[in-house]
């Protein structure tokens, strides 16, 4: 097929797939970078490819439980996949391998176009020594592989492909797939029958090819096994595992912090945490699930529970546990204490399983200055597709359950090709936004203008903006998040999505006046920061030639006075919250203009003196 039909039909797929309400207005697409790889530490382990001195033997397994983000080293050469838990649907195990179309810095492959054809991520396996085993011995190799995955498809024109090396070192296809959108995973069975392969350096290499076209092209492959005395039906799996993260032991926020958590427990506390339990195996299992929560800090067990269930073979569960601490157990921590409870859940079971490791799983709840409804990691970007006349904003619903100080927003990006240099935004902070739970208009307290959007391998991999004056918030419900002011140039501002978060996500969107709840599922990425200072990753504002001038008095209720250099005109502008001008004129130094007819609320305020803009300034008409 031609590239350019190719990228028609996946733009198409976009404009039917993912207009996810009726304005057409809200959009997800590929996050594009992966901070969790992005500037790792240099060691030989991270850059070099290492192949081991003493080829592995047989039996090879892998199913990728470990928590680290890379390959094992002991079983693998390179280190281009990412190992994770976050971009799979319904795994045979906790954790997979993911080829998509970003190299081992967590960039896409071609930072210039997305429309190329790439060889994308490897996998190869260390040297296998083979060389005592025949065709007799009726080798077999397996995987499990699944498309798109919590991602995006890959085109039928990308492809998962496996390669055997033989003898003389050479690389064969044995088996490839074309792309396709998102399955559950299922299993391949590879007899190796050709002679040429039993040799003492044998090994297996993944590839995939990626047509970028703006897709991350997802593949995801878990539970690799090799082993001889298999057959063509030796395809079950004998493992009971745990497939998914457990829950967070907040009700509804995912981190929270520890004063705001302590303050209304009993509410903030989930009645149950949830994990999730395949059964491979054919036969029914009786298994035993029990649940640990420890105050790392000092040792102390916080919780306990345990259940038993029973299951049929071949198939999947979700557990759930019963969780409360009583509240004269929870520790007390100083004001703006980091806090982390540590949770460990296990298994056991009577089936005969090729590993244990993944019969235990961990989960730290932790309590930081911020609130969150995302767990940390972005599978895709959620944006508003606006036009250049468009303002468009979106908002994230918090609550307080005691007065608190804001000192910024932590925000996840997702990464745009080309790199949005030329993008600006605002962040606003509402009491109330009109027409949702009940308010009449809004009410905007606080903002931050002229912010750029930026990447950086920072503390949890957010992009940090603070307040040059902290914001004081009473108990209760608030609303931050962006604006994309019209013609700023930035009518796609891509946000991360966690789109493991399920349920309510708690945002609301406004594009033609009106507010509306997203219908996309997921969390968008951004955090509200709260407590004692905090440093910003950046400077937020955009640095041009400023003139130095005031308005007065701020509040105001009838009139403005501008105090400027010189006695020329000047002329001034002034915008409401949406970017639209309400009123404009020219004025001159120390005299005043006329505001009674704008309504109340937050106005900004532009004077260009001289030919050179002044900082906007903001004020609150009564």
């Amino acid at each position: 097929m031609n590239k350019v039909i190719i990228a028609i039909c996946f733009l198409l797929s976009i404009i039917t797939g993912l207009f996810d309400d009726a304005s057409g207005q809200e959009f997800v697409a590929p996050v594009n970078y992966n901070p969790f790889v992005h500037r790792q530490p240099a060691t030989p382990n991270r850059f070099a490819k290492k192949t081991a001195t003493t080829p592995l033997t047989l039996p090879f397994f892998e199913d990728f439980t470990g928590y680290g983000i890379f390959p094992d080293t002991n079983k693998w050469v390179d280190y281009e996949v990412y190992i994770n838990n976050t971009m799979c649907v319904s795994p045979i195990s906790r954790g997979v391998a993911t080829f998509d179309a970003l190299n081992s810095m967590g960039v896409p492959y071609d930072s210039f176009s997305n429309t190329n054809f790439i060889y994308a991520d490897s996998l190869t396996s260390q040297p296998i020594d083979i060389s005592a085993d025949t065709v007799g011995d009726s080798l077999y190799f397996s995987f499990f592989y699944q498309p798109q995955g919590n991602g995006f498809y890959p085109l039928p024109e990308d492809s998962l492909m496996l390669y055997f090396v033989d003898r003389y070192g050479g690389f064969v296809k044995v088996w490839s797939t074309p792309g396709t959108t998102l399955q559950p995973f299922q299993q391949v069975m590879i007899p190796i029958t050709d002679s040429i392969f039993f040799h003492n350096a044998f090994q297996f290499r993944f590839v995939n090819i990626a047509a970028l076209y703006w897709s991350d092209a997802i593949w995801n492959v878990d539970y690799i096994r090799l082993d001889k005395n298999r057959t063509v039906g030796d395809t079950t799996v004998p493992d009971v595992a745990f497939t998914s993260n457990p829950t967070f032991l907040l009700n509804d926020y995912s981190y929270m912090p520890y004063n705001q958590f302590k303050a209304n427990a009993l509410s903030e506390m989930s009645a149950q945490v949830s994990d999730t339990i395949q059964n491979s195996t054919s036969s029914g299992q009786s298994i035993n699930y029990t649940m640990v929560v420890t105050d790392r800090s000092s040792g102390s067990i916080l919780s306990t529970g345990a259940s038993s269930i029973g299951m049929p073979g071949y198939s999947s569960q979700q557990v759930s546990q019963p969780f409360s601490v009583p509240l004269a157990s929870l520790p007390a921590y100083p004001l703006n204490t980091k806090v982390d409870f540590d949770i460990e859940y296990y298994l056991q079971s009577t089936a005969s399983t090729g590993t244990k490791a993944n019969d235990t799983i961990f989960r730290k709840q932790i309590f930081d200055n911020y609130l969150a409804y995302d767990d940390g990691t972005a599978e895709k970007s959620y944006y508003l597709n606006l036009s250049p006349t468009l303002d468009g904003r979106v908002a994230i619903e918090y609550h307080l359950n005691e007065p608190d100080t804001m000192r910024g927003m932590a925000i996840y990006f997702g990464r745009q090709i080309p790199y949005p240099i030329y993008k600006t935004f605002n962040i606003f902070v509402w009491t109330a936004l009109g027409g949702v739970n009940g308010a009449p208009v809004d009410v905007a307290i606080d903002s931050l203008e002229f912010a750029i959007p930026s990447y950086a391998d920072t503390q949890n991999h957010f992009w940090i903006y603070t307040f040059a004056t902290p914001l004081l918030l009473p108990a209760g419900t608030f609303y931050a998040g962006t604006q994309q002011p019209a013609e700023s140039g930035d009518d796609s501002l891509y946000l991360g999505l966690d789109v493991n978060r399920v349920g309510s996500n708690h945002a609301y969107f406004n594009v033609l006046h009106v507010w509306q709840p997203s219908l996309i599922s997921g969390a968008i990425m951004m955090r509200p920061i709260l407590g004692s200072f905090v440093e910003g990753t950046a400077i937020s504002n955009v640095t041009v030639t400023k003139q130095e001038w005031t308005v007065m008095p701020n509040p105001a209720t009838d009139i403005l006075r501008f105090e400027y250099e010189g006695n020329n005109d000047a002329a001034y502008r002034i915008t409401d919250v949406r970017g639209n001008t309400v009123q404009q004129g020219s004025v001159l130094n120390r005299h005043t203009i006329d505001i009674s007819r704008l309504i109340p609320g937050l106005y900004f305020v532009n004077l260009v003196n001289n030919g050179i803009s002044g900082a906007p300034q903001k004020i609150i008409k009564l």
